[in-house]
């Protein structure tokens, strides 16, 4: 029998590290996968897919992975059942052997915020686009 799973996508949250009673860090997280076609609307349409990893892997999705990063993910499909207050609760999950990150942490850090300060001391070309801007209608 055959149980593979190969995704790539990107995390749709940051990772939260837990740890069992035995003291062994876990990571649950959600992987966007985009689909191949468009909807007939012309959308792209994506399959969230609930993943799992264990132990080191879970310490550096935590410590190094933020929301929307690429990630690869090698694993196995798992389902599993409990018990909650409105019933019986099925989960069907990708056990992760392998995580990939797939972009560099420069490729995902956030652009810092430039404060502008006033421009037209530091533009001279500032008045006369602002001028052109106000006095040109838009070409449609």
């Amino acid at each position: 029998m055959i149980n593979r799973v190969i995704l790539v996508g990107r995390i749709t949250k940051d990772p939260e590290i837990k740890s069992t009673q035995s003291n062994i860090a876990v990571v649950s997280f959600t992987l966007a996968v985009n689909r191949q076609f468009a909807d007939q609307a012309g959308e792209k349409q994506a399959d969230f897919i609930q993943c799992v990893v264990w132990r080191k892997q879970a310490e550096n999705l935590a410590r190094f992975v933020r929301k929307g990063a690429l990630l690869g993910v090698e694993g196995r499909i798992q389902t599993r059942t409990y018990e909650a207050d409105n019933g019986t609760r099925y989960v069907t999950e990708v056990v992760c052997d392998s995580v990939q990150f797939l972009e560099s942490k420069g490729d995902t850090a956030e652009q810092p915020v430039r404060e502008e300060t006033n421009t037209s001391e530091n533009d001279e070309f500032y008045e006369t686009s602002k001028q052109l801007a106000a006095e040109e209608d838009l070409p449609f």
